[in-house]
């Protein structure tokens, strides 16, 4: 079987490259018994990569069970997933078994696995690691041969730095990582992704279908998604039940597209309150990339006024911008001294902070600090050499 083979079963759409490298992952591992952690936006259709992995093993003529962990409540999480034996707590009427018991020799996927308490973190753990469970209310030990899928949407790296997710499961869950593409990192896919939907809503509601003008279709393109997979779905739906006409224009796309400023910002930079950087590091981040571009403008104006020469050109990293001024002859003048306008280091040295500050978040990992900045790897190592920060 091949990828096109599972997109066409599990009614997967689209070709962007990341996709497929997700799906390809999926059936690599498949055939193993090894735990996989699937990451990725809400919305971004993450609950279909568990059902490939289940029925392309050898589990698949048993029990799959999908979980979803932050729609239970915590004090009953617990009995659903390891059962419990009658008269445990109030309410107990009789004994119950759990999901780990139900899908024995099977596949249990928990869904949000990142809102599970800690102490079921805990009972997850031992399953994962001995594949033993012990019911509410209950001191024998049980064994269960599952394979455990999970999905979140959460930072789990931030979870663990919190407080709220244990490092030691992290690992356990996370043997082979599948990560699902966002929609705005797979915006070929977009248009095709509506005509289907499209379709689709005109079967169920007996309509023609409606389309996008060119104009249209670049501006579904280009928009953020937030809710990927779902708005685009949601919004398709909606247009086509609401709509009269079934030629879409840009006008009438735009009504259903809301404005959402704080939604066409990178993931990282959407505050404190998710352990991402502050509006005010935001504003500082964007003053270091004007001010890259005003000194890259400086280079190219004195270098024409200069005769574009070689010398005209600073090194780059340099802050100090030297200004030849006009000679004597054009001004009637005598020759002045070169003039040296010093630009201010406070932008730097907040530079010098928030790259400190990331390293320590991350315990020195360059990569997760590159990706916090939005900067690459790359950048970032020459950044800690020119300002000789120590990890």
């Amino acid at each position: 079987m091949n990828i096109q083979d599972i997109k066409n079963r599990f009614q997967i759409i689209g070709s962007s490259p990341l996709l497929e490298r997700a799906i390809d992952i999926a059936m690599q591992v498949a055939p193993t018994d090894l735990s996989v952690l699937i990451t990725g936006e809400s919305g971004t259709g993450k609950e279909v990569f568990p059902q490939i992995i289940h029925h392309l093993s050898a589990r698949k003529h048993g029990q799959y069970i999908a979980v979803n962990c932050g729609a239970i409540p915590e004090g009953t999480i617990d009995s659903e997933l390891f059962g419990h034996e009658k008269g445990s707590f109030t309410g107990a009427n009789e004994m119950r078994k759990g999901y780990f018991e139900v899908a024995d020799g099977g596949t249990i996927f928990l869904d949000e696995v990142a809102e599970m308490p800690h102490a079921t973190q805990a009972r997850l753990l031992r399953v994962l690691e001995s594949g033993e469970f012990i019911k509410v209310g209950s001191s024998k030990v049980q064994k269960t041969n599952v394979r455990v899928v999970a999905a979140t949407n959460v930072n789990l790296s931030d979870a663990i730095a919190k407080g709220k997710f244990r490092e030691d499961l992290y690992y356990r869950l996370n043997t082979v990582p599948i990560i699902v593409p966002s929609l705005r990192e797979r915006k070929e896919d977009i248009p095709l992704m509506f005509k289907k939907f499209a379709a689709d809503f005109a079967a169920k509601y007996r309509m023609p279908s409606v389309k996008l003008n060119p104009e249209a279709e670049k501006i579904l393109t280009d928009y953020y998604w937030q809710g990927n997979v779902r708005q685009l779905k949601n919004t398709t739906e909606q247009i086509s039940i609401i709509e009269k006409t079934r030629d879409i224009t840009a006008d009438v796309l735009r009504k259903y597209l809301p404005e959402n400023s704080a939604s066409k910002l990178p993931a990282i930079f959407k505050g404190e309150n998710e352990g991402e950087l502050s509006e005010r590091e935001l504003l500082y981040k964007v003053l270091f990339d004007m001010r890259k571009d005003v000194s890259d403008l400086k280079r190219i104006v004195f270098g024409m006024l200069q005769g574009n020469t070689a010398s005209s050109f600073p090194s780059e990293g340099r802050e100090n911008v030297f200004i030849t001024p006009p000679s004597a002859e054009e001004e009637g003048t005598p020759i002045q001294h070169h003039e040296e306008v010093q630009e201010p280091l406070s932008l730097e040295e907040k530079e010098i902070e928030m790259i400190k500050k990331a390293l320590q978040k991350y315990k020195g990992r360059r990569n997760k600090a590159a990706k916090e900045l939005g900067i690459s790897d790359r950048t970032l190592y020459r950044k800690i050499t020119r300002y000789g920060i120590e990890e």
